[in-house]
């Protein structure tokens, strides 16, 4: 026996007409929201919650009529409502050991009311993966600061051949621990956000926004005259006292030979760090720190 499904014209003009029309929602009745991240932290219990926001749009649909279901790995279970407020669906699912993906798409079941003929209609969503990782990030600990600060970024599963970005600029990290690492924020063009990403051998993730404020500096002397072996003491004033772990200033020089200095930190609370200068070869340059005052302070150098 041979038997075929019957798909009339004005069903057909139906699902056409909110194809076109209403290409976000998942039927001409309901917007259908998927709540749950397509990447989720892992857990001891393996017990992962799963959302959707059910919201009617058209008038017919009577409001307590509306019930979830979510299918997953092809098993169908009841969500719960209520809990996470009006038109929110919940369920909570335990995932097997040595899984770490799951396929899941939720199915609303309603009824429709057209003067007074109840009907009863189905919508659902496409399948959905979400990615079970066991690295991610929880929080940057400010979203501001200026060039030169440290910055501690908290999560979980850190390695250290991870990297931080801002926007493609790869930064310097340190790498503290499997749940924290920190940054120095760069010197970059001060007064703007930069998209600040982690990326490492277990992939990439976003971070968040930071803002480079701008800061000042003052430096003293404002030039050296050195001699060979010889040192002579360089103050770095800035505006503010530094924040926790202190405050890098990133000093370059273009006679590397010449000159012969450790690296400039101000201690976490100061605003002032006096450092000895030592020369070397004799030879005329600058020192340079990028990102303070009006983009770079120079300081002229004179080795005898």
């Amino acid at each position: 026996m041979h038997t075929s499904t019957r798909f009339t014209l004005p069903r057909l003009f139906r699902s056409l007409f909110c194809a076109a029309t209403l290409a976000l929602l998942a039927g001409c009745d309901l917007q259908i929201t998927n709540l749950t991240p397509k990447v989720l932290p892992e857990n001891p219990s393996r017990i992962y919650s799963f959302a959707v926001n059910v919201k009617p749009t058209s008038t017919h649909v009577i409001g307590d009529s509306i019930s979830a279901t979510i299918v997953i790995d092809g098993q169908t279970h009841k969500m719960e409502s209520g809990a996470l407020g009006k038109g929110v669906f919940e369920y909570e699912f335990k995932l097997p050991a040595g899984r770490d993906d799951v396929a899941y798409y939720y199915v609303i079941d309603y009824s429709v009311d057209n003067d007074g003929l109840i009907r009863r209609r189905q919508d659902y969503i496409d399948v959905v993966r979400a990615r079970i990782v066991s690295r991610y990030v929880m929080s940057l600990e400010t979203n501001r600061g200026p060039v030169g600060s440290r910055i501690s970024v908290v999560g979980r599963g850190f390695g250290n051949a991870d990297i931080i970005k801002f926007d493609d600029v790869t930064v310097k990290t340190i790498n503290e621990s499997a749940n924290s690492l920190s940054f120095i924020v760069p010197a970059v063009a001060t007064g703007r956000n930069y998209r600040v990403t982690l990326e490492g051998a277990a992939g990439n993730s976003p971070v968040g926004t930071f803002r480079v404020d701008p800061a000042s500096v003052d430096v003293s002397p404002s030039a050296l005259t050195l001699s060979k072996d010889l040192s002579q003491p360089l103050t770095f004033t800035v505006s503010v006292p530094a924040g926790p772990g202190g405050q890098l200033l990133d000093v370059t020089t273009d006679i590397p030979e010449s000159v012969v200095m450790p690296e400039v930190i101000v201690p976490e609370g100061q605003t002032a760090v006096t450092i000895d200068v030592k020369g070397g070869k004799p030879g005329t340059g600058s020192l340079f720190l990028k990102g303070y005052s009006n983009g770079e302070v120079t300081i002229p150098v004179i080795v005898q």
